[in-house]
């Protein structure tokens, strides 16, 4: 498999600034800054010929490899990856559902930095999309980094800009900045309690986008969510950035305020829906990659509440099995190790075992 070195080295975030186990990073699993660039003198993507895209291709990947902040990357081309491969990628955050998809994989690829905290898609909507991700919530840091790495790549090759509009790229709302920052935060109280929806209108509303685990379109699996700008025009990145980290403080203290009274006025509810998702994990023999997540998801809720008994390997554990427990990982599993199972009967056997040493939750905080 050519995404081999991908799969067995496991994000590096030993450089984050911030404990994971602060009081903002139990709710912000992630901090991602994405910018999209093009090439001037070429035709965007969804123009260009297949000799076009090619070219565009082999000039970005040579100008990336010279990058100090990418020495040790990994370079795939995409039409070089089996269907399972894309998936990994995707489930992982390295490249999008739409570069994964079979007709777009012609004259396009991925370099994805030694420690997979950034990755560099070419040929997707734009002919640059350039991410990194950071864990906890680490707005200033992730766009310090990602900065440096722009205008290091703007002095290798020549990006389409205007003085007038900015950064000119494929889709309009995206001109201007070309950026989009956001948060992948954990919400289960406001779940939980039926506030979500609320949320999302009150932000959709201040021009805050609210999206499922992998972006526009897809579910919020595990009450994971991102949250995001979607003004590029007309604003600098300081200001979005600003905007943006208003906005996530006012939802953190939300769920934080949510989690207290559920904790005060509905704790039998949350003995139950705790109770049994540690019930299902430990005995369950079928699990779909949906239940998995949403049973994680209220096992993290135990410990970010202290109803299970925390350290720091359970917790780097939890954010493992989170990516594990997805379709393309399991499907890779089973074919390395191949079992006598479906993909449902061999995650429930993974995560029993697992869990095999997981605290029993203690909930002598919660009133009978």
């Amino acid at each position: 498999m050519l995404i081999s070195p991908i799969l067995e080295a496991e994000p590096d975030f030993d450089a984050e600034s911030q404990s994971p186990e602060s009081s903002e990073n139990v709710i912000v699993l992630s901090t991602r800054v994405r910018l999209a660039r093009n090439l001037n003198d070429h035709s965007f993507p969804g123009w260009s010929k297949p000799e076009q895209r090619k070219e565009v291709l082999e000039k970005c990947c040579l100008a990336i490899q010279k990058l100090s902040q990418m020495q040790g990357a990994s370079t795939f081309y995409l039409e070089d990856l089996s269907p399972l491969e894309r998936k990994i990628l995707v489930e992982r955050h390295l490249i999008s559902r739409e570069l994964a998809e079979a007709d777009k994989t012609q004259g396009a690829g991925v370099v994805i930095s030694k420690n997979q905290r950034c990755s560099i898609m070419i040929n997707e909507e734009d002919h640059l999309r350039i991410q990194y991700i950071s864990q906890g919530l680490e707005i200033e840091n992730t766009w310090r980094v990602i900065d440096s790495i722009d205008n290091a790549l703007e002095e290798l090759v020549d990006y389409a800009f205007s003085e007038e509009y900015g950064y000119l790229t494929s889709c309009p709302t995206n001109v201007g900045t070309g950026m989009r920052a956001s948060a992948m935060m954990h919400l289960p109280a406001l779940v939980l309690d039926g506030h979500m929806d609320r949320v999302i209108r009150a932000v959709n509303q201040a021009g805050i986008a609210v999206r499922g685990l992998f972006g526009e379109g897809s579910e919020a699996s595990g009450s994971i969510f991102q949250i995001s700008n979607q003004q590029t025009l007309g604003v600098s990145e300081q200001e979005i950035l600003q905007n943006l980290n208003k906005f996530l403080e006012t939802i953190i203290q939300r769920e934080r305020d949510v989690r207290q009274k559920l904790v005060e006025d509905e704790p039998a509810k949350l003995r139950d829906k705790i109770g049994r998702a540690y019930g299902i994990f430990k005995y369950a023999h079928f699990l779909s990659s949906n239940e998995a997540m949403n049973l994680l998801s209220l096992l993290r809720l135990a410990i970010d509440l202290g109803f299970i008994l925390s350290s720091e390997s359970l917790q780097k554990r939890m954010n493992q099995l989170l990516i594990e427990s997805q379709p393309g990982h399991v499907q890779y599993a089973i074919k390395q190790h191949p079992p006598n199972s479906s993909k449902d009967h061999y995650r429930a056997n993974y995560f029993r075992k697992q869990f095999e040493d997981l605290p029993c939750p203690n909930f002598d905080k919660l009133s009978l």
